[in-house]
């Protein structure tokens, strides 16, 4: 520390968007699983995955989050202009999968079958979720 109270080999403030962590976290969700949001104005809504974003974090899920996007008309490519709605991306923390036997809502868990597959595996029930 110096005399105004400052450390020596002080690194400016992490930039918007970068954690203090730094690591991101694995998802285990896949395309097409059935997930249940879990949190925010979409809470008990289902849906399927539509696309996985891995290093954002998000999963986009079919029919929930809608946002407007407002488009201007583009004739070379043949975009047609107004107000259209698509799901926005969810972060994976909001959102958790739907074990397909009991119907409810399940965390994920893993498990190496006897043929040395590594499948994933739903904790309530034990069922298998990889086909």
């Amino acid at each position: 520390m110096n005399a105004r109270g400052q450390s020596r080999n002080s690194d400016p403030l992490p930039l918007r968007g970068e954690g203090q962590g730094g690591g991101s976290m694995k998802i285990r969700l896949r395309k097409n699983d059935l997930v249940e949001v879990i949190a925010g104005k979409d809470a008990g809504k289902r849906g399927k995955i539509l696309k996985v974003l891995r290093d954002k974090g998000r999963v986009i899920v079919q029919g929930v989050g809608f946002i407007k996007r407002h488009t201007r008309p583009n004739p070379q490519r043949n975009i047609k202009g107004g107000i259209a709605e698509r799901e926005a991306p969810i972060h994976v923390s909001n959102v958790m999968i739907v074990s397909g036997d009991d119907d409810k809502r399940t965390r994920i868990g893993s498990k190496t079958l006897a043929d040395g597959r590594k499948v994933r595996i739903a904790r309530r029930g034990g069922e298998v979720l990889d086909k």
